[in-house]
């Protein structure tokens, strides 16, 4: 069984789920990929202790603090790629920033490959199911554009900023919505 619960946020309504004692999911409201894999599952609206736990840490992150990752107990459901990706995700530090680009080189070197797409890791960045905790949102385009994000550019931008990240050579290109 999937429990989920709702939290208010400064980037509007989240939506979390846990199954089996660990947060599976993190979407917010109106993002690409909604509930991903668990659309089909039971569930029932039920605040856990593990949701309990990663309400406690997202008011954390909101008033500016930098909670660990390693504090809430993540079971994201992917392909062993994704997993990858997402973990490398984790490794970016608080109010830093990386590139897709980055990202693939880091995969390929630990793979003992000469290289790797970056629209690969695109692909498995912009389906990660625990949004904001797991942060996508610190990745951008080579160039510095704004890109890739589920929740919207505006959120992205908003989460930046909210950890203080220079985001002075960033822009938004003309094609994102």
């Amino acid at each position: 069984m999937v429990y989920t619960t709702y939290y208010d946020s400064p980037v509007g309504s989240l939506l979390l789920a846990e199954e089996d004692g660990a947060l599976v999911g993190l979407w917010m409201e109106g993002q690409k990929y909604f509930l991903g894999s668990l659309k089909r599952m039971p569930r029932e609206e039920r605040c856990t202790s593990v949701l309990r736990q990663t309400k406690d840490w997202l008011g954390h992150y909101f008033a500016g603090e930098q909670p660990a990752i390693g504090q809430l107990p993540l079971a994201p459901k992917g392909s062993a790629f994704q997993q990858e990706v997402w973990r490398v995700l984790c490794d970016i530090p608080y109010g830093h920033l990386t590139t897709y680009g980055e990202i693939a080189r880091k995969i390929a070197a630990q793979r003992g490959l000469a290289s790797m797409s970056a629209q690969a890791v695109g692909g498995a960045v912009g389906h990660n199911p625990i949004s904001l905790i797991i942060p996508c949102h610190r990745v951008v385009g080579a160039s510095g554009s704004l890109i890739g994000y589920a929740g919207g550019v505006e959120r992205k931008i908003q989460l930046l900023k909210l950890e203080g990240t220079d985001c002075i050579k960033l822009f938004v290109p003309k094609n994102v919505n």
